[in-house]
Formats: structure tokens, C-alpha cells, sequence
């Protein structure tokens, strides 16, 4: 394993603990006290979110340099472009981290459901957490499976999508990072040609 392979596998090891943690707090702490409402609506949020990024993670795995370059007079090119050249990482990051965290807040939205539903006897509250768990792994993997197969189909009109949103001045950090990233690389590759 090449060290910049190992040097990002661990800062998305610490990435994944830090905010793991940072949302396992929220979640013990706020989700018991959200009304039946606000905890329906924190799982769909996090089902989608979850479903979004992983949509991403696959436009990103899939989508073709070659392909790409037929889009070479879109103003989002060069960003596309960039985050197809950094596959893995940002594949490891929209389809690990932000996935499984999502995953973790939506079932913890869902037991934060049954715990607001009041329910008394032991039997019914055991059966209505596997339903209302059962349902929401169903629904995440349905939406995700959806999700892919447009990402697989459209990978490249996806990816263009993502860099035009990245162009929005709260994603400009990570534009400005795969640039510098990129740049460094290559400084690296000439150096030992």
C-alpha cells in the first residue's frame, strides 16, 4: 500500500471516530426528546442524505474519463474532472463516512420513534422497534438502490451536477483542496520523471 493510500485510509479513520462520536452524543442526548413528527422527519432526512451521498459515491466510482470529456465545454469540467481522479477518496467518504453515519442517526431517529409512541407493554414495544427498524432499512435500501442504478446510467451528467453544487461557495473548500491535492501530485510525479 502506497503511504498517501495508508495516509488517507487513517484520516478517514479519525474522520469516521470523530464524528461517530460527535453524533452518537446528539443522538443519545436530543433524539429521545423529539415529538413522533420531528423523529419521522429526522429519519427521512437521513435516509436521504444517505442516499444522496451514496448516489455520488457510485456517479463517481462509474463515471468514465473519455465519457467526461464530451462535457469538456462545461464550466464545471475541470471540477468533474477532479473528483473522478480522486475516486476512492471521495468514494470512501460519500459512501462510508457520511453513509454509515446516516445510517446510524435514521435508526436512532427510529428508536427515538417508538420511544415517543408511549407504548407500554413490553410484546408490542419490542414488535413496533423490529417493524419501525425493519421498515427503515427497507426504505434506505430501496431509495439507494434507485439512486444507483441512475448514477450507473447518468455517471457523468451526476458528477457535472456535483461539481456545479461545489461551485456554491460553501463547497468551494473542497474544490480548492482536490485542486491543491491534484497540483501536489503532479509536482510529485514530475519530480520523479
Amino acid at each position: 500500500m502506497k503511504s498517501s493510500s495508508f495516509r488517507w485510509a487513517f484520516k478517514i479513520f479519525i474522520l469516521s471516530i470523530s464524528l461517530s462520536i460527535v453524533f452518537s452524543v446528539i443522538s443519545q442526548s436530543l433524539f429521545p426528546r423529539l415529538s413522533v413528527f420531528v423523529s419521522l422527519f429526522v429519519i427521512a432526512f437521513f435516509v436521504f442524505v444517505s442516499t444522496v451521498f451514496d448516489m455520488v459515491a457510485v456517479a463517481v466510482t462509474s463515471a468514465n474519463t473519455q465519457n467526461l470529456a464530451n462535457y469538456q465545454n462545461e464550466k464545471e469540467y475541470k471540477t468533474a474532472l477532479r473528483l473522478v481522479e480522486n475516486t476512492e477518496k471521495i468514494a470512501s467518504f460519500c459512501g462510508d463516512v457520511v453513509g454509515d453515519i446516516c445510517s446510524i442517526l435514521s435508526g436512532a431517529g427510529g428508536v427515538s420513534l417508538v420511544i415517543n409512541m408511549g407504548i407500554t407493554d413490553p410484546n408490542v414495544d419490542f414488535i413496533i422497534t423490529c417493524l419501525v427498524s425493519s421498515l427503515i432499512a427497507g426504505l434506505t435500501i430501496f431509495c439507494k438502490a434507485i439512486m444507483k442504478t441512475y448514477a450507473v446510467k447518468n455517471a457523468e451528467k451526476v458528477v457535472l451536477k456535483i461539481a456545479s453544487i461545489m461551485s456554491v461557495s460553501p463547497m468551494n473548500w473542497l474544490k480548492t483542496k482536490l485542486k491543491a491535492r491534484q497540483n501536489k501530485e503532479q509536482k510529485t510525479k514530475t519530480k520523479k520523471d
